[in-house]
């Protein structure tokens, strides 16, 4: 009798001390899913500053190059009106695709006045073109930031108890924030002459 006594809180005890891990284990992983959470939105804050800071630098962009060329008019007002969409974006799936839009209108226009010799004389453009080329730099590396960070958020809802906790919480997986090209570009191509 006193051996089944002995077995009996045993197992009480060991149930006990499974219990306690399991619960710090599903603690720590909530605690960790919540931080990993508030990291994605602090590096998708950290992203859209360096694009605010671009919308900043095309309209300059936009009035040298209206400035000196009246041909590139439909490309100027495609850019002018990408930027707004890009602007007045509200939700990260609306703001991604109109970044998309605003990178592709804004690359037509610098391929574009690539050819024109007036424009690329001008050091008011080159000086916005280095500082668009340094803003891409920094967007670029927010962005892969932004995106490991949510390739660890995602990781860490698939595997458990983080899936557990995160249907509880009705967490959802992100997506990255891809623009459709690695940055815009912008800079001056390497000139061989022999």
């Amino acid at each position: 009798m006193e051996t089944v006594i002995w077995v009996i809180f045993g197992t009480v005890v060991a149930i006990g001390f499974v219990a306690l891990w399991l619960y710090g284990r599903v603690k720590s992983s909530h605690n960790f899913l919540v931080a990993l959470d508030q990291r994605c939105e602090t590096a998708f804050a950290d992203v859209d500053v360096h694009l605010k800071h671009r919308h900043n630098l095309i309209p300059g962009l936009v009035s040298v190059i209206k400035g000196v060329t009246a041909h590139e008019k439909d490309m100027v007002i495609g850019v002018i009106e990408a930027r707004a969409k890009a602007v007045g974006a509200m939700s990260a799936g609306l703001k991604l695709k109109a970044e998309r839009n605003l990178t592709a209108n804004v690359n037509m226009l610098l391929a574009s006045v690539e050819k024109s010799p007036e424009i690329r004389a001008l050091p008011e453009f080159g000086n916005l073109r280095n500082e668009l080329t340094d803003c891409e730099n920094r967007i670029t590396a927010a962005r892969r930031f932004h995106n490991l960070a949510i390739e660890e958020y995602n990781t860490a809802m698939r595997q458990f108890p983080g899936n557990l906790i995160a249907t509880k919480l009705r967490m959802t997986s992100r997506q990255p924030y891809d623009l459709g090209v690695e940055r815009m570009m912008l800079d001056e191509p390497v000139a061989i002459s022999f």
